[in-house]
């Protein structure tokens, strides 16, 4: 099988499939939904109207070496708001994820909501080799050599440089800066906040799944998660989804299937083989549970609010003798056809309109994180194969992943015991029907490192912009969440007033 792809989130997920090739990118943490499609199409998505102002940084290529070519730098694109701030006044900055920065900034209304209250400035940074931020411009994917100045610890490095010069140029010095970031950009948030805690005096990371490297949490458990999402709206749902694939598997073995099947899914162009197929429906079921928003929204695709209950329902209203394959056909084509635009439907060839394909290299260099299917899963079972994902990674790029790096640097193992003796000032929101929820922090680790969980809330709802149909589990959520950011503040301030 080829590989599949894509927000923010965002990873390498092996899916519960067996792997041939690297799979494709995927948006803040969306899992790679199947590994078997044809490499996606480049494109430029629209520019949102979006109220910042663009800036670019010379940045520094490589902050950890003193070699000549460490010292090249780049212009890194940054979007900054400054309506309602004034000298000395709060910073927000979100730590941008694997992507175009304006698609992250117009869905995070979250900041835009909150700024007034604060008289904070709005900073919006991109993250290295994403959108315009290319250190070697259009050479910056050419192979390992530049490629190797993406990853995790140089983008932070980034963030906390750009940060300390915007306020040298402000002015204001003594103003607090507070991180935020959600899916990867949560992650990141949460380590810029403990790697640089000199720079940020606290950090929002929502659905930030920091613990879903190395065997801290089951490697099924993101599927599992997405499984029950389907499976706590009707069994029936779920049984059909389950019974989908093996209707798909019987099709490949005829002589005409891929013919019936390009008729029945009604694809742009024949299809060349099931596993395409196998791959949109997936992604359509795993990036619907992740986005299961309250309110309509068009993060990902336009779907209405609850769009996990909408798939159940036309499943489970389908005419008795359908079969599980059209049902789910029916159930994906809300995903994907819901403004109901499309005459047909791009199985095979995807576009990747914001810039994500980077995360390819950093889910085959540091961000690896396992992913199985167990039996109780509505996709096929399998297992993670590290050995064949490395023989992918190496004949794909040149290098082996490290598997273990990111604990290593960061942490993630006994995290409440550990955090708790040094860390401070974070917040992680996860929403528990968020599959990525699973390998998030769902408990208090102290004091001032909270966590704020909802039963119902979907991928980082919270950062998205209030509107008036916004259920009270959700309006609460992010009054908790601006009540503790003024208490950060308030000892901020404070502590400044009496040195």
């Amino acid at each position: 099988m080829a590989p599949f792809r894509s927000l923010l989130f965002l990873f390498i997920i092996t899916l519960c499939v067996t792997l041939t090739a690297p799979a494709n990118s995927l948006p803040t943490f969306f899992p790679r939904a199947a590994a078997y499609q044809s490499p996606v199409k480049q494109a430029t998505a629209p520019k949102p109207n979006l109220p910042f102002n663009t800036h670019y940084f010379p940045q520094t290529l490589d902050h950890f070496t003193f070699q000549p070519k460490s010292y090249k730098t780049f212009y890194q694109k940054y979007l900054i708001n400054t309506q309602y701030w004034h000298k000395g006044a709060p910073i927000f900055v979100y730590t941008g994820n694997e992507g175009d920065i304006d698609w992250f900034a117009a869905n995070t209304g979250f900041m835009l909501d909150i700024a007034p209250k604060f008289k904070a400035l709005l900073v919006f940074i991109e993250h290295r080799f994403y959108g315009e931020s290319m250190p070697f411009g259009k050479d910056s994917y050419m192979s390992a050599k530049t490629l190797g100045y993406l990853n995790s610890q140089q983008a932070l490095a980034d963030f906390a440089v750009l940060i300390r010069s915007l306020k040298q140029n402000l002015s204001s010095e003594a103003s607090p800066v507070v991180v935020f970031g959600g899916s990867y950009g949560g992650m990141l948030a949460a380590w810029f906040r403990l790697k640089y805690p000199h720079v940020a005096v606290g950090a929002l990371a929502s659905s930030a799944p920091i613990l879903q490297f190395d065997k801290i949490i089951p490697w099924s458990s993101f599927y599992d998660a997405v499984s029950q999402d389907f499976k706590d709206v009707s069994q029936n749902c779920y049984e059909v989804i389950k019974g989908s694939w093996a209707e798909l598997e019987a099709i490949s073995t005829q002589k005409e299937g891929l013919t019936e099947l390009s008729k029945a899914f009604r694809t742009c162009k024949t299809l060349h083989s099931t596993a395409s197929v196998l791959g949109w429906l997936w992604t359509a079921f795993v990036y619907t549970a992740m986005v299961n928003y309250p309110t309509e929204a068009n993060f990902l695709k336009p779907l209405p609010a609850y769009p996990v209950q909408q798939m159940c329902k036309i499943i489970d209203k389908s005419p008795s003798g359908a079969t599980k394959l059209s049902r789910a056909f029916a159930a994906a084509s809300l995903y994907y056809n819901y403004s109901r635009t499309e005459n047909c439907f791009e199985v095979e060839h995807e576009v990747d309109t914001h810039g994500l394909h980077g995360w390819d290299w950093q889910t085959c260099t540091e961000m690896v994180m396992p992913m199985t299917c167990s039996n109780e899963s509505m996709f096929p079972p399998s297992g993670f194969d590290y050995k064949r994902f490395a023989e992918q990674c190496q004949m794909k790029y040149g290098v082996l992943p490290r598997q273990h790096w990111i604990t290593t640097e960061f942490g993630g193992e006994r995290i409440e015991e550990v955090l708790k003796r040094f860390g401070s000032n974070i917040i992680f929101s996860n929403g528990m029907q968020d599959p990525w929820s699973r390998g998030g922090v769902l408990r208090n680790i102290s004091t001032s490192i909270i966590a704020l969980v909802t039963e119902k809330g979907a991928h980082h709802v919270d950062f998205r912009a209030a509107t008036k149909d916004d259920p009270d589990w959700l309006m609460e959520l992010r009054r908790q969440e601006v009540e503790i950011i003024q208490k950060w503040l308030n000892e901020y301030y404070f502590d400044l007033g009496h040195a």
